[in-house]
């Protein structure tokens, strides 16, 4: 399978997409692969933080167009059919959870974009946290040029994390953008050199994985789940979530490190 996942002992987990036959896009055996790495990594309790890349010169471009339409025609087919939720393992919405539409994963997760993200790329570092690329890096929402709609998310992701004008832009004119005018809008944290992208991505995992897990994934959660929310529900959220974290060891084991002048040992409980 060319979906590898590679977990290192520092909690780190490295996703990479690697069908650089058919520029990383997916078939419907990789928006599985893709959707189980995810889940994977979501049950995996010593897997803290996610990066997520591609191999050669592409990161992500979505659904393979000469075999997914037709093989996912015929599973949704077969499915109605015969009153089933899945066949062979494979799921209608394999496509939108491998691009993280809808999968509430509150670990966190960090694109590396070594090379082109168009149609189902930039739905999938919409459900990313933190976002690095290198210059050679091109990013578009396609599918209007293909008379086809971006439906797994970034119609609804992309204007509520980039200033609005420049989300329009991207949908709307549907052309290539570079990556260093992709970091002018907003879309990226970072431009680093094609070989130092990995081990700036690398980075900001680290700096994450310094922080108590349960309380970084209880930050994303209610920064998402807010996102979602009225500005008074969303505070209830925040209260609720808290209470959670409080109640950890790990809640305890901060300030006692801090107060004995040591890294805090972190157990995610």
């Amino acid at each position: 399978m060319t979906i590898h996942y590679e977990l290192d002992d520092e909690h780190i987990l490295r996703i990479t997409i690697d069908r650089p036959e058919a520029r990383n896009s997916a078939d419907l055996e990789h928006f599985k692969a893709l959707r189980e790495a995810w889940e994977r990594f979501d049950a995996d309790t010593d897997a803290w933080v996610a990066i997520i890349t591609g191999v050669d010169d592409a990161f992500f471009t979505g659904a393979d167009l000469k075999t997914y339409i037709p093989a996912i025609t015929a599973l949704g087919e077969r499915i109605a059919a015969e009153g089933l939720t899945e066949v062979d393992g494979y799921r209608l919405d394999d496509g939108t959870r491998a691009v993280l539409r809808g999968a509430k994963i509150w670990k966190p997760i960090i694109a590396a974009v070594n090379g082109f993200c168009t149609a189902g790329g930039m739905e999938l570092i919409g459900g990313a946290d933190i976002r690095v690329a290198c210059p050679e890096a091109q990013f578009a929402v396609m599918e209007p040029k293909r008379g086809l709609f971006a439906g797994g998310g970034t119609t609804v992701r992309l204007p509520r994390q980039i200033p609005f004008p420049h989300a329009m832009e991207f949908l709307l004119c549907a052309d290539l953008i570079p990556a260093t005018r992709a970091y002018e809008m907003g879309l990226l944290n970072a431009v680093v050199p094609r070989d130092e992208l990995l081990d700036a991505a690398y980075a900001y995992a680290r700096r994450i994985t310094a922080n108590a897990p349960l309380a970084v994934q209880a930050t994303k959660r209610s920064v998402w789940e807010g996102l979602g929310m009225s500005l008074r529900d969303a505070y209830r959220n925040e209260a609720a979530i808290s209470s959670e974290i409080f109640a950890t060891d790990d809640a305890k084991e901060g300030p006692r490190a801090f107060a004995e002048k040591r890294p805090p040992r972190w157990t995610g409980q």
